[in-house]
């Protein structure tokens, strides 16, 4: 019955060809809380007022001088249009219009629908508010100033106006973007912002769900060996046919936490916080985790995301590995922007359900139950991670539920947003929820939760220099 609604929804589904499983890599994929490391960054000029917080997913970011995270929203280049702020425009997009209709921008729908909630819907303005920069605030480094609609000034970095999220509520919060999945078709999103982390310029940092991935210009991933000692290779001849070291150029200096080692006279290696760093000479694909498979190698990470809820477990499926129930369950991760010329994410319980509803069940709440079940959480249960909280759920509505309200479910949520099975994944790492909805899920459905994909073209970290073009 499933399968067959789901047919009548009539959305565009991505095939997915079973491949091999995967073995777990020796690596883990999280670290304990109590034992975290964090990226380091580059030191930057910055305005009065704004200071640079650490995230356990973004990193480091920036924020206001109440500790909450600074957002950009760079235009980006729909299907029928443009949307969000120019870089270096000198105005900021995001302004006080209330919108009531769908623009036809972000897919082939034609524009002026209704929106729904309309009584409920709020303006940009009040969603994304301004950074407001003073009067007389001059430009600084990076930090420029731009002029709203109203005459106020605000501030910008690196041309792009700066926002808080009202979806923010506690400092070092940033639910409202991350740059850790980036899937085609979900519109002009808006992202946190922070200083470039401090590597060497041979290699750069990627965000991925599990942590800040190290790759090299070219996008290939960096690992690091369990056989070396501190600052010292272990790996000659027979090793070298496999791994290559990642060279250090003679002008380079060690700083911080990188390192150079010698191999050789004039023969010089790139470390990190001891480690020395190579590539895997067979990897086909870029940002992969395939030589961690190798016995004693591993993926260096700047920084780990911490442990998710105790009871969690990790599955090889035929897209990757991916993040489950207790029973072996895939977890999925619902995703949501509306079509209106503001861009408003409709994937929270404080944002309106029938998009959700329409993709699960054809409107219908308990037939979405079905399709789609949250994950319930045990009593008194919580996670070290503070991306896992505990909320309770109306299921009838998908809204939070009021305090002893009957009925409710307490319910897992990643970033504030309630996670879900599929009522068709029949063992641990089945996978037939993924790419469920409209563009494959990206734009309003259903995504596995992916922990690693050697599999797919599934990209699951980027660079802000794949968001902003810079």
């Amino acid at each position: 019955m499933l399968n067959q609604r789901r047919m009548r929804l009539g959305f565009a589904l991505l095939a997915v060809t079973e491949l091999s499983r995967a073995a777990l890599p020796a690596d883990p994929f999280w670290q304990p809380k109590d034992n975290a490391e964090r990226e380091t960054f580059v030191s930057v000029q910055l305005p009065p007022g704004i200071k640079v917080m650490p995230t356990e997913l973004e990193g480091p970011v920036f924020a206001d001088e109440k500790g909450m995270t600074l957002y950009i929203w760079p235009q980006q280049q729909l299907r029928n249009g443009n949307l969000g702020d120019r870089r270096n425009s000198g105005v900021a997009t995001c302004g006080e219009t209330i919108y009531n209709e769908t623009s036809g921008l972000m897919s082939p729908y034609p524009p002026g629908y209704l929106l729904p909630d309309l009584e409920q819907r709020r303006s940009c303005e009040q969603l994304w508010k301004p950074k407001l920069a003073p009067a007389d605030a001059k430009p600084i480094g990076q930090w420029t100033v731009v002029q709203r609609k109203n005459g106020e000034a605000q501030w910008a970095y690196d041309g792009l106006p700066l926002y808080t999220s009202d979806r923010d509520r506690e400092p070092g919060d940033v639910l409202g973007g991350t740059k850790s999945i980036i899937v085609g078709e979900q519109g002009a999103a808006r992202y946190p912002i922070g200083p470039p982390s401090d590597v060497p310029p041979e290699l750069e940092v990627v965000p991925f769900r599990t942590g800040h991935l190290v790759i090299t210009k070219k996008g290939y991933s960096v690992y690091s060996s369990d056989a070396d000692a501190p600052n010292r290779s272990n790996c000659t001849e027979a090793c070298l046919q496999d791994w290559a070291p990642v060279a250090a150029p003679q002008i380079a200096k060690p700083h911080g936490e990188w390192t150079i080692i010698e191999r050789s006279p004039g023969i010089r290696q790139w470390a990190f916080r001891g480690k020395p760093l190579y590539t895997y000479r067979h990897e086909k694909r870029t940002r992969s985790m395939a030589g961690s498979d190798n016995p004693g190698w591993r993926n260096v990470f700047t920084q780990r995301a911490y442990s998710p809820p105790s009871e969690f477990t990790v599955q090889d499926s035929r897209i990757g590995q991916v993040l489950a129930d207790a029973n072996g369950k895939t977890i999925y991760l619902y995703h949501c922007n509306d079509d209106a010329l503001d861009q408003q994410s409709c994937d929270t319980p404080e944002s309106p359900q029938q998009y959700r509803l329409a993709i699960c069940g054809n409107s219908d709440p308990k037939l979405c139950q079905q399709t789609f079940p949250y994950v319930k959480a045990r009593p008194g249960a919580k996670a070290n991670s503070e991306l896992w909280t505990v909320i309770d759920i109306d299921p009838n509505t998908g809204r939070r539920a009021v305090p002893g309200q009957k009925g409710a479910l307490s319910v897992w949520a990643y970033r504030d947003r309630p996670v879900y099975t599929y009522g068709e994944d029949e063992k641990p790492g089945d996978a037939n929820g993924d790419n469920y909805g409209e563009f494959n899920g990206a734009r309003n459905g259903f995504k596995a939760f992916w922990l690693r994909d050697d599999y797919r073209d599934n990209v699951i970290g980027v660079s802000l220099k794949d968001i902003t073009g810079r």
